[in-house]
């Protein structure tokens, strides 16, 4: 249950990402910063700039863009990306958590690598849905997009993924699993439990035939504490 005075619920939804509800409820009710619609829309036209649209675009999943990806996808691919891991790294004070309890939310930290799932945007689809993800992972500047090459069964991709600002006050850097799950168990914020969060990634990993052992480890160690 939320906390006496919490915030109303707020649902993750596509309608609220196009009407701007998410942006204006972040701006009300916290001291994030955002970026205006201009520097938003600039923000994607740089990293379309000079790429072959043709194909459309491949967008590279790691976390609840694999679950509740709120975009239209013509092409789904199991991928691998090498130099970036995922981890619980960003500090969620409005939507997972609040000030006074913060969740913790994936990013693509640097080293390692990850498998996840290649999204495909059919090219005339590419404005329209890139809006909405940009809407949603680029509102404020926790997250960076890049170009990164992902193999799949299929040959390798160039896909946008959305990396850490190490640079940014959210960022978490490496915490002890403890830490991380006792953030985890104890946050819950407008749009939900932290603990939803982990344990829909591990279940939508799982299904995939993707098993992360730590992720696997702290999701059975939340189901031992009676999270699940």
């Amino acid at each position: 249950m939320m906390e006496r005075g919490a915030r109303r619920p707020l649902t993750l939804s596509r309608e609220a990402l196009v009407s701007g509800a998410i942006r204006r409820f972040v701006e009300a009710h916290s001291h994030i910063e955002t970026r205006s619609p201009a520097e938003l829309a600039a923000s994607l036209r740089s990293a379309l700039a000079g790429r072959d649209l043709s194909g459309g675009v491949w967008l590279f999943a790691y976390g609840s863009l694999i679950w509740n990806p709120l975009i239209e996808v013509a092409e789904r691919r199991l991928g691998t990306a090498y130099g970036y891991h995922r981890r619980f790294c960003i500090w969620s004070e409005l939507g997972r958590g609040s000030p006074e309890r913060p969740g913790l939310v994936l990013a693509l930290d640097h080293g390692g690598a990850c498998r996840g799932v290649l999204l495909r945007v059919a090219p005339e689809r590419v404005e329209s849905e890139l809006d909405v993800i940009w809407q949603r992972e680029m509102l404020t500047s926790v997250y960076r997009a890049r170009w990164l090459r992902v193999r799949s069964a299929a040959g390798p991709v160039e896909a946008l993924a959305f990396t850490v600002n190490r640079a940014h006050s959210r960022y978490a850097g490496r915490l002890p699993d403890e830490r991380i799950l006792d953030a985890i168990a104890a946050a819950e914020g407008p749009i939900g439990r932290c603990a939803d969060y982990l344990i829909e990634t591990v279940a939508s990993l799982r299904a995939l035939g993707i098993c992360e052992a730590g992720l696997a480890a702290l999701n059975d160690r939340l189901a031992a504490r009676g999270g699940a």
